[in-house]
C-alpha cells in the first residue's frame, strides 16, 4: 500500500486564510467601512456622490495595489516585506492624493486618511500573523549536490533519511533532478510527492531563490531564453524612468549644484568626472560622475576602488557614501545610455579581462546598466574577480526576473542602502 503525502497548508481553513480571496473580501470592508461610517453614518452607499465616490475608490485602489505589491516581493530572496510596509502604503495614497489634487476632484480627507490607517494596520496584523505561516518547509533529498543548500530566515530545510515524508507536511521537495545517483525508490517517492500536489523543485530554483544569483557556470539553451528581457517591460521601463527623473528635478537639480560646489572646493579639478563604460549592446558611452577622488586619480590606469582608498577626497567620501555621486547620472538615463535600475557599467578595460575571466560575463549588457542595481543592494562593491564573478550571478538573475516588482524592490532596498552606507568605498 502506497504511503499517503499531505502538502502543508493543505487544510480548508488555512487555504482561504492565506488566499488572496480572504485578503480583498475582509480587507476591503476593514479599511473602509470603520472611516465612511463614522464621517458619512449608516447607508451611505445609498447617496454616492462625487465625494463619496472618489473618496472609496482611492481607498480601495490603495489597498489592492498594496496587497498585490507585498505578496509579489515575497517572491524575491531578501524581500523582509515588514520593512517596506510603510513606504509601499505610504506611496500609494501620496499618489492618488495626488491624482485626486491635480485632476481637481473632491475627495474626503478625513476618511481617505481613515483608510490609509486602516490599510496600514491590515498589512502589519497580516505579515505578523500569517509570519510562521510564510517561512517556507522543504524536505530535501539527500542525492547529488543537495547539500550545498542553507537555510534562511524564510526557508526551513530538512534532509531526509529515507524516501518517506514520515507524517509531517512540507510546501515542497527539493531534489538534484540531474544527479546520476538517483535511485528507483527515490524516483518513485517524488512521482508520489507529484500525485499529491506537493511540488518538487530542481535545486538551481531552490538556490536561485535563496541567494537572488543565478549560476553561470553552464547555461543551457532555454535559459539563455529565459534571460532575454521583456521589450514591453523595457518601453515602460524607459518611460518611468524619464517621468521619474522630470518629477524628482526640483530636488535633484538644487542638490547637484550644491554637491558641485562642495566638490569644486574641496580639491583641485573639475567637479564633474566624465569616463567612458560599456553599456547596452556592448556599446561604449560616456558617463558623468560627480568627482570623489583627486584629480588624475587613474594616470597610471584604471583601478579598482578598495576599502579605505587614499584616492578618495573627503568630500568624495561622502558622496560616495551618500551616493551623491550618481546623481548626473541622471543625464546618461535621460540620453538613453542608462536606466535608474539595472547593472553597474563597467570600464572597456576591466570588461575585456572579466570577459576573459568569467564565463558569459557579457550577456550582462543584454539590458541597460542602472544607476543602483540588485548586485549593489544585495551584495554591495565588487573589488576583485571572484566578487564580479558572484556580482555577475546577481546581474543574471535580475535580468531572468526583469520586471516591475523586482524594480521596486530594488527601490526600497537602496533607500537602506543611502541611508546605511552600505557598499560604498
Amino acid at each position: 500500500m502506497s504511503q499517503v503525502y499531505r502538502r502543508r497548508h493543505s487544510r480548508w481553513y488555512e487555504k482561504v486564510l492565506l488566499s488572496l480571496s480572504f485578503q480583498l473580501f475582509v480587507g476591503l470592508p476593514f479599511v473602509i467601512m470603520p472611516g465612511s461610517l463614522e464621517r458619512w453614518g449608516w447607508g451611505f452607499w445609498l447617496n454616492m456622490n462625487e465625494v463619496r465616490y472618489n473618496t472609496l475608490v482611492a481607498i480601495m485602489l490603495g489597498f489592492i495595489t498594496t496587497v498585490f505589491t507585498q505578496r509579489r516581493l515575497l517572491r524575491f530572496p531578501g524581500a523582509h516585506t515588514a520593512a517596506y510596509i510603510l513606504p509601499s502604503v505610504t506611496g500609494v495614497f501620496l499618489i492618488a492624493i495626488c491624482m485626486l489634487f491635480f485632476t481637481r476632484e473632491g475627495y474626503s480627507r478625513q476618511v481617505l486618511f481613515v483608510g490609509y490607517i486602516l490599510c496600514l494596520t491590515w498589512c502589519y496584523a497580516s505579515y505578523f500573523v500569517g509570519h510562521r505561516f510564510r517561512r517556507m518547509k522543504l524536505a530535501v533529498v539527500p542525492v547529488g549536490i543537495t547539500d550545498k543548500l542553507q537555510a534562511t530566515s524564510m526557508i526551513e530545510l530538512r534532509i531526509l533519511e529515507r524516501p518517506d515524508l514520515a507524517g509531517v507536511r512540507y510546501d515542497g521537495i527539493v531534489a538534484d533532478l540531474r544527479s546520476d545517483s538517483m535511485t528507483p525508490e527515490w524516483e518513485r517517492f517524488l512521482a508520489q510527492c507529484t500525485l499529491a500536489y506537493i511540488p518538487v523543485f530542481h535545486i538551481k530554483q531552490v538556490d536561485e531563490s535563496i541567494t537572488g544569483r543565478v549560476q553561470i557556470d553552464h547555461l543551457a539553451e532555454n535559459e539563455f531564453g529565459s534571460l532575454l528581457p521583456s521589450s514591453v517591460y523595457s518601453f515602460v521601463k524607459r518611460c518611468i524612468d524619464i517621468l521619474a527623473i522630470v518629477i524628482t528635478a526640483p530636488i535633484t537639480v538644487p542638490l547637484m549644484l550644491l554637491t558641485a560646489i562642495a566638490v569644486k572646493l574641496d580639491s583641485r579639478g573639475p567637479a564633474l568626472f566624465v569616463q567612458e563604460r560599456v553599456g547596452q549592446g556592448n556599446r561604449n558611452f560616456r558617463i558623468y560622475k560627480f568627482r570623489s577622488m583627486v584629480k588624475d586619480s587613474e594616470k597610471d590606469g584604471a583601478k579598482l576602488a578598495q576599502t579605505g582608498d587614499m584616492r578618495v577626497t573627503r568630500v568624495g567620501r561622502f558622496i560616495r557614501k551618500t551616493r551623491l555621486d550618481e546623481l548626473p547620472q541622471f543625464f546618461n538615463v535621460l540620453k538613453g545610455d542608462m536606466s535608474l535600475i539595472g547593472p553597474r557599467p563597467e570600464q572597456r578595460t576591466f570588461v575585456n579581462q572579466f570577459e576573459k575571466e568569467i564565463p558569459f560575463y557579457i550577456y550582462r549588457n543584454v539590458v541597460k546598466p542602472g544607476i543602483t542595481g540588485w548586485a549593489q543592494v544585495v551584495q554591495g562593491y565588487a573589488g576583485n574577480a571572484d566578487d564580479t564573478r558572484i556580482k555577475i550571478q546577481h546581474d543574471f538573475y535580475y535580468i531572468k526576473h526583469f520586471s516591475l516588482w523586482l524594480d521596486l524592490l530594488i527601490v526600497f532596498k537602496t533607500i537602506k542602502t543611502i541611508l546605511t552606507g552600505f557598499g560604498a568605498r
